[in-house]
């Protein structure tokens, strides 16, 4: 349950008023005291409120890009910074302004064609160039403080450089650290100091902890450049130095999901999903803002293994849809203030209206992006679907893996692998994606590929083509021969996302899921003929599985024969420009099929 400040206040002898950052001073002001009991000094007390959100992934707006419409789903929730505005503002006034502070835990910069705009259409790096638009939003709003996710890099250090530029706030990153030197790259922390009348004031220590996945993700961007220790060391490191600097109160804001899993396997000595094990293993935390994961947790109480003190954890669900509330209270006794409590919990951001500030401040660069997105570049002789792609091989998904192979043949031109067929790799994203019949605009191409991923060709042999499909299939939930099959039971086996099945194209095979995982990839074939294992081809992946994400064997250490920064999407919005049309018979293919024991499943 939240704080219930009115019943706190009245066992308070003392409350927070003034606020300052670290070194500053600030007005302080008070509460009445309550009477103390006979003989007995009054107990000094302070009520903290900590505000948080997280992969907001550049959602401003609670608007849908790719369908031109307010953004709505079956939970009926609601997303935006505009949202968690008014959220703000009501917390601040009903706690006080000066008693607040508000986080974010990264994933900031991308995610949305909005951001996408600023970032390659009208670079906020150009000379001139404009402000960004959630440096924008978050000055406006107060942040104090924001994590480096790892969606931060995929624009490459200058992008970011510009961003930190332009933001009031400090992006906060302590394992993220020069590759050379070993030394931070970005500040580690921040301090905030919370002045209080009658008592000495209350300093509130904020820890940044970002991804060590970014080593893999956006190794073309960081490789040699900056390296990405763990989390739990760098927290072991940094928290009792805040500690010893006077801290009271030490926050982590951590991109980094609670599970204790990596999905890129052992590539890294580093989990990937650290902020529980933070918690467990490093004393002096008092709670920890969650992100990375797109997970809703209200609070996670976590005890550490060398105090037995309990830590609090809150995730915020994604794309500014909820606000993380951590309720601190802090008494003064002997001579220093002490954490009595902590309570987390959430807001919803579908129970208010916009801040219209931010409506006015940011309606302009809407504009132009909703403009941008809907210019027409072709028309499409029938409606293209994802609805079914994660469970039959579909047209639409066949689109993206033909841009892919018309490109890496074109740009391995002249050179010693020209001659070699090209594979191509593609996911089943998005689950409602859609190309109309008719016009087809930049919105909709977007739509089927949401992510700003570019492009690689890697060399792999027949075996390794192989092992990759049979990982990619162990997607697939064991169905026996002759079972009832309910599609909606069929995918994602032990939790394994969409955008973790993977299409391969230029072959031909069956995934029989009747076997078990490991062995169900049947007939695989190229050009009629049976797939030699010392056979080789160029295999056109994009960075994101290059780099090692998802953990598909043998990809990451292939040798790379070509790359290039523009992304795929815009690949496929120049392919469907310079056709004109999109026909399904100019790039639609038969690669792939689920059986059981040799019988077609659909």
């Amino acid at each position: 349950m939240p704080l219930d400040r009115r019943k706190f206040l009245k066992k308070s002898a003392v409350t927070g008023a003034g606020v300052a950052l670290a070194g500053t001073v600030a007005t302080p002001a008070a509460e009445a005291a309550p009477e103390a009991g006979r003989g007995k000094k009054p107990v000094k007390r302070y009520a903290l409120t900590v505000m948080g959100t997280t992969d907001l992934h550049g959602h401003v707006f609670n608007w849908d890009y790719y369908k031109d419409a307010e953004y709505q789903d079956q939970a009926g929730n609601a997303q935006g910074l505009a949202r968690v505005s008014t959220l703000v503002n009501r917390i601040r006034e009903e706690r006080g302004r000066e008693n607040t502070l508000l986080l974010d835990a990264g994933d900031t910069i991308q995610g949305t064609p909005l951001t996408y705009y600023y970032a390659k259409v009208d670079p906020i790096t150009a000379e001139g160039g404009p402000v960004h638009p959630m440096a924008q939003a978050m000055n406006a709003i107060g942040y104090d403080a924001v994590a480096l996710g790892n969606h931060e890099f995929n624009y490459g250090i200058e992008t970011l450089r510009k961003f930190e530029e332009q933001c009031d706030f400090p992006l906060l990153g302590a394992n993220a650290v020069d590759a050379k030197t070993l030394k931070p790259a970005f500040p580690p922390y921040f301090v905030k100091t919370f002045h209080v009348k009658g008592a000495p004031p209350v300093k509130v220590a904020v820890l940044g902890l970002t991804n060590p996945g970014i080593a893999i993700w956006d190794k073309a961007y960081v490789q040699g450049k900056l390296a990405f220790p763990g989390l739990e060391e760098q927290a072991a490191k940094w928290v009792p130095k805040l500690r010893s600097m006077g801290a009271d109160v030490v926050i982590v804001s951590a991109h980094s999901g609670t599970s204790g899993t990596s999905s890129y396997g052992d590539q890294l000595p580093h989990v990937e999903n650290a902020a529980a094990n933070v918690a467990r293993q490093v004393p002096g935390i008092d709670a920890i803002l969650v992100g990375h994961a797109h997970a809703e947790i209200a609070e996670l109480r976590v005890t550490n293994e060398k105090t037995g003190k309990e830590v609090v954890l809150s995730e915020p669900l994604c794309y500014a849809e909820r606000l993380t509330l951590f309720d601190v209270e802090l008494t003064f006794e002997r001579g220093r203030w002490q954490v009595e409590s902590v309570k987390a919990s959430l807001r919803d951001a579908a129970t208010v209206e916009d801040d219209p500030r931010i409506t006015r401040l940011l309606g302009d660069e809407h504009a132009q992006v909703v403009a941008y997105v809907n210019q027409v570049v072709g028309t499409a002789t029938e409606t293209l679907t994802t609805v079914e792609a994660r469970y039959k091989d579909a047209p639409i998904i066949d689109l993206i893996s033909k841009v892919q192979e018309d490109v890496v043949r074109d740009a391995l031109v002249g050179t010693e692998y020209a001659s070699l067929p090209v594979l191509s790799q593609a996911s089943p994203f998005s689950r409602t994606s859609e190309i109309p019949a008719g016009d087809v605009t930049i919105r909709d191409l977007s739509s089927l590929y949401v992510y700003d991923n570019t492009l690689v060709a890697k060399l792999l042999t027949g075996a390794q083509v192989r092992a990759y499909l049979e990982y990619s299939a162990e997607y697939f939930v064991q169905t026996a021969a002759g079972a009832p099959v309910d599609v909606d039971k069929l995918t994602n086996a032990n939790g394994r996302p969409d955008y973790n099945y993977d299409y391969v194209s230029g072959v031909r095979y069956d995934i029989d899921i009747a076997q078990p995982a490991g062995s169900r990839i049947k007939n695989l074939t190229f050009d009629g003929a049976p797939v030699d294992d010392a056979q080789q081809f160029v295999f056109a992946v994009n960075n994101y599985r290059a780099n090692g994400g998802g953990a598909f064997p043998h990809v990451a250490s292939a040798p790379e024969l070509w790359a290039e920064s523009t992304e795929i999407r815009t690949r496929i919005a120049e392919w469907a420009t310079a056709k004109g049309v999109l026909d399904p018979k100019d790039f639609a293919s038969e690669d792939w099929r689920l059986t059981r024991d040799g019988t077609p499943v659909f």
